[in-house]
């Protein structure tokens, strides 16, 4: 999406905290962002909303609603069509 990002992420091992593991990923990402970019800091916002997939339903539900961000937003007419997505491995999400 143009204005903001969603990711899953899965802890593997002893992983830090998700606060943490945001707060680094940005300050990564912004970095390289405006290195390429231009503009000024800060180039996220201070905040992030997390939210807790606890069952196959929940995480097929923030899936599709991912999946249909760029639809919602006049970007593409099928969800497919957004070049941009990532992938996420269905094997055991939650």
């Amino acid at each position: 999406m143009p204005d903001h990002v969603h990711f899953f992420a899965a802890p593997v091992g002893e992983a830090k905290a998700l606060s943490e593991f945001v707060g680094r990923w940005k300050e990564w990402t912004a970095k390289a962002a405006l290195r390429i970019l231009g503009g000024e800091s800060p180039f996220w916002q201070h905040r992030f909303f997390d939210h807790v997939l606890r069952s196959r339903a929940s995480f097929a539900e923030k899936w599709e609603y991912v999946r249909q961000n760029p639809v919602r937003a006049n970007l593409v007419r099928t969800p497919d069509g957004w070049p941009h997505a990532g992938h996420i491995p269905f094997d055991d999400p939650v």
